[in-house]
């Protein structure tokens, strides 16, 4: 890649210099070259998700909660275990492009790879055995079963999980997220014609609907390994490489934080979902909650492609070795973020009680989404600014201090005040969603204060050293007489 493609694509700190007001219109075109493939990626991709769970909504309520404690409690303790493991590319790619160790990115890859679907095949065992786990949690006979079977049909979901965030990762930073956003929009076409075939037309029940879900994920793995393996990112793909099986260590120990920052966010609903599996009327009482939370989800893909652009911005910039521009791309994205936030409040509030109808037709259920519209509401602004936070969190590289903020602010406070006010204030529901406003609340002050008070030239330079400490020289570069890019 050409130096001049470079920056105009990712602009200079002297481009941006005099003019607020021009400075503000060249990070937004920045970030929204990053955010807008990444909110669509994020959209389309949970949507296969959602559409799978309102296709097991119409097939019977029994149906849609074994599938809600499936996807909520095994997919997403999944799903945080193995998206924030492969997070850490975001921060090694994002920085190593920024520095202009192109080749690097595709040996930082290969390196989660082997990471990530070790830690993958260690989860298979859950899976299996998710019917006697869900009794042990006290959940009713008739939903473990069903949950047993359904969470089978995840297994191929969790290896599609590992190449999907590893490749979604390694070409967001590269500013070629645009397949990504293409291939999971095509998926999720694909998602809802074989789910109306399989569970419409032709009957096939739970595991059509399941069959749906594996073929159209996949469907998005097999498209991107083929775009990086077949020649479309030759700068920064250069081939297998046996560095990939050396100084896995420091990557382990970045993939493990990671993991543990967001999984512990992620299982932070899932837990909820557990307890409201001790309500009185258990079957309502996690459809309810479960489509709250999917409410939330959809809101939040759309803020989530503003981690994927604060993670990538200030992981670039910091690879660079400017921290200016990377303390005023947090704050540009921060205020776009905010103002769409407050848009998204109004409208949970004025359509929470009846957009639950898109996921059942229980008036049972729907009453009970809408006593919790309120709540939906603050949830939806928290998470206009929380999103943003992590992703600077993570371009930074601050997964450690983060895991510390997460276990604080929703395992020490937001689920035991949850638990205080629907068993012993009789809140039920809206006692269980309390605590987690609460602990989202918290979370999000503590990383707020973090990033104001951030000395940002030393981030520069913790960039700077790391990069240098896990540089393997381009050997293939150098065997054609070519300058490495490094």
């Amino acid at each position: 890649m050409n130096d001049t493609m470079e920056d105009k694509l990712l602009g200079s700190s002297e481009d941006d210099g005099k003019d607020l007001k021009l400075r503000i219109w060249v990070e937004s075109k920045k970030f929204w070259t990053v955010a807008c493939p990444a909110i669509i990626t994020r959209l389309t991709s949970f949507g296969i998700l959602v559409a799978t769970q309102s296709f097991m909504g119409h097939i019977g309520p029994t149906e849609l909660s074994s599938y809600a404690l499936v996807q909520t409690f095994l997919l997403r303790f999944a799903n945080g275990i193995l998206l924030g493991m492969s997070s850490a590319l975001e921060t090694l790619c994002g920085q190593a492009y920024g520095a202009k160790q192109y080749h690097m990115m595709g040996i930082y890859m290969q390196r989660s790879w082997v990471v990530v679907l070790a830690t993958a095949t260690l989860m298979v065992p859950l899976f299996i055995f998710a019917s006697p786990i869900f009794r042990l949690l006290g959940q009713e006979e008739e939903l473990s079963v069903l949950s047993g079977k359904i969470a089978l049909w995840c297994i191929p979901i969790l290896y599609y999980f590992v190449f999907n965030f590893t490749i979604q990762m390694f070409l967001q930073s590269q500013l070629k997220n645009a397949i990504n956003a293409w291939l999971n929009s095509m998926a999720f076409v694909l998602q809802l014609i074989l789910s109306w075939l399989f569970v419409y037309k032709l009957n096939l029940g739970v595991p059509g609907a399941m069959a749906a879900l594996v073929i159209s994920s996949w469907s998005v793995g097999i498209g991107l390994l083929v775009y990086v393996i077949g020649g479309w990112c030759p700068d920064t793909w250069t081939g297998f490489s046996r560095s990939a099986f050396s100084d896995l260590y420091p990557v382990v120990k970045l993939s493990a934080s990671s993991g543990v920052m967001l999984c512990l966010e992620l299982w932070y609903n899932a837990v909820l979902i557990l307890l409201a599996g001790h309500m009185k009327n258990a079957t309502t009482s996690i459809a309810a909650f479960s489509i709250c939370l999917n409410i939330v989800a959809w809101q939040l893909m759309l803020f989530f492609g503003f981690l994927t652009a604060a993670c990538v911005r200030v992981s670039n910039e910091l690879g660079r070795g400017d921290a200016e521009a990377a303390k005023f791309s947090v704050k540009v994205i921060m205020v776009t973020s905010l103002s769409l936030g407050v848009i998204f409040t109004i409208l949970s509030l004025a359509f929470g009680h009846v957009i639950s109808y898109a996921f059942t037709d229980s008036a049972e259920v729907a009453k009970a989404v809408s006593s919790l519209s309120f709540l939906l509401a603050i949830s939806v602004f928290l998470n206009s600014i929380q999103p943003v936070l992590t992703g600077v969190a993570v371009g930074a590289g601050w997964q450690v201090a983060v895991a510390y903020v997460n276990i604080a602010s929703y395992y020490a406070l937001g689920i035991p005040v949850g638990v205080l006010l629907a068993y012993l204030f009789h809140l039920e529901i809206r006692g269980i969603w309390i605590g987690m406003v609460i602990g989202v609340g918290i979370q999000t002050l503590a990383i707020a204060f973090m990033t104001c008070r951030t000395d940002w030239d030393a981030q520069v330079d913790k960039a700077s050293a790391r990069l240098n400490r896990w540089f393997v020289p381009n050997l293939q570069a150098e065997s054609n007489d070519i300058t490495p890019l490094a």
